[in-house]
């Protein structure tokens, strides 16, 4: 496919944002084809004009007002941002001056400062999953609290004050939905209903506006490829000074999408062996994730020898390269015949979901979490499945409040190592040339975008 360079868009007069900033303050108090190498606009590509002031400069540690962001950073009526946005399939990834995002209730802004690239955004700009657009995607992020929502509540904002370090996960939470409250945060409602159903927030609104003409831009999660981005807080977990942001920013979907895999779908076990089909940058997550719960054969098979000797350092005990070799007969041949307790897919197509069910033994678990183009279909043998007790599972991410602090924990014992799971850093005006390089195989592991 081609790719084309992504335009900056012209700046548009401060009058325009001093009128949107003056409707926004008065309902707040009422209440791809993959074309995305990126280029700069020297003329039109300076940075927000917003002056911050923190309230840390004087040692003040206590909590910021939830209603306003005067004890916090000061905005500017005038402020703008830059974004990542995707209009349709087809038409090049842009970056667009954007209004500065305000949160609601409930919400915190964030000075976003690295966010993963991530194969679900790819189907996004491929057009391989529908969504909502124009919207801003990225969904893997660190960053900085800026201010709390109005009336949000002082829970939160004590747990997350502004000048916190923040970590966020995609699946953002709404906490009340009957699976919230039941502690199954990764089928939340709200969240599919809302967000990936239309690119909203569970307002059914989105927080995102074009600068030049206050037109809606839909957010994919918190659409985190942007300078600001706003974030239910419930999708948050402090990130400790002694962790980068940049390196962190995987938490949030990659390490998160496999530890929801091997805790709560596969629940692996010391002793388990384990195959995970497809070493990007979940599947990578997966093997150091497998390593850390004492799995005794652990199997990365892909097609690339590159990735396949990464996966070394990274958990792997034996490497199959399924272009080579028959990924479903070198796996049980591994294991003595029988296959493997768990195999993972994390690649999201037919041929590796049946390879992934073939390769487990009798009684077995295949853990599906690769994202499919839509309306792809999985075969499976029906009589081995019943007769064998073979188990199939979906999973789609973890539990961000339960699980989004544990993976922290884990990174800042070092027994997940960010470090070997980061292999390449773009600059925001890179964003376009990061999606082709996934798209073209040429990143190990997992890239992110620095954006402050």
């Amino acid at each position: 496919m081609g790719f084309v360079p992504v335009m900056l868009r012209p700046l548009a007069t401060r009058a325009s944002a001093v009128r949107w900033w003056a409707a926004a303050a008065a309902a707040a108090s009422a209440s791809a084809s993959c074309s995305f190498p990126t280029t700069t606009n020297t003329a039109t590509s300076s940075k927000p004009t917003t002056s911050f002031a923190r309230h840390y400069a004087a040692g003040d540690r206590s909590s910021p007002s939830s209603s306003s962001s005067a004890a916090g950073y000061h905005v500017s009526p005038s402020s703008f941002m830059r974004g990542a946005v995707f209009w349709e399939p087809d038409r090049p990834l842009s970056l667009e001056q954007l209004q500065l995002p305000r949160p609601k209730a409930g919400e915190l802004l964030i000075k976003t400062k690295a966010c993963g690239v991530c194969h679900s955004d790819l189907h996004v700009l491929k057009g391989e999953i529908p969504f909502s657009a124009p919207c801003v995607i990225g969904h893997e992020i660190t960053g900085e609290v800026v201010e709390h929502g109005p009336l949000t509540d002082r829970k939160i904002t004590h747990r997350l004050p502004v000048g916190s370090h923040v970590v966020g996960a995609f699946i953002m939470p709404c906490g009340g939905c009957f699976y919230c409250s039941k502690g199954h945060d990764d089928l939340c409602e709200e969240f599919f209903a809302y967000n990936r159903a239309k690119g909203t927030l569970y307002d059914g609104e989105t927080r995102l506006f074009l600068h030049s003409s206050g037109k809606p831009v839909y957010m994919y999660s918190m659409g985190g490829l942007a300078e600001y981005c706003v974030v239910p807080a419930h999708a948050l977990a402090v990130l400790p000074s002694s962790l980068p942001y940049t390196e962190s920013a995987i938490l949030g979907c990659a390490v998160f999408t496999a530890y929801g895999a091997m805790t709560h779908a596969a629940e692996v076990r010391p002793g388990d062996s384990v195959a995970v089909v497809g070493i990007g940058g979940v599947g990578s997550s997966c093997l150091q994730m497998a390593r850390a719960y004492g799995a005794s054969d652990i199997i990365a098979v892909d097609i690339h020898d590159e990735k396949l000797q990464k996966a070394k350092m990274l958990g792997a005990t034996h490497t199959v390269n399924a272009i080579k070799e028959d990924a479903v007969e070198k796996i049980k041949e591994i294991t003595g015949g029988a296959g493997v307790d768990i195999a993972v897919e994390a690649l999201g197509k037919p041929q590796t979901f049946s390879q992934c069910v073939e390769s487990v033994r009798d009684g077995g678990k295949a853990v599906m979490i690769g994202l499919a183009k839509a309306g792809s279909v999985g075969e499976i043998d029906i009589n081995r499945l019943v007769r064998r007790k073979i188990k199939v599972i979906g999973s789609y991410g973890a539990r961000a409040r339960q699980d989004l602090p544990k993976l922290v924990r884990l990174a800042e014992s070092g027994i997940f190592d960010l470090n070997s799971a980061v292999s390449r850093k773009y600059k925001i005006e890179e964003a376009g040339k990061a999606f082709q390089d996934l798209d073209q195989g040429k990143i190990i592991g997992r890239a992110v975008v620095e954006i402050a």
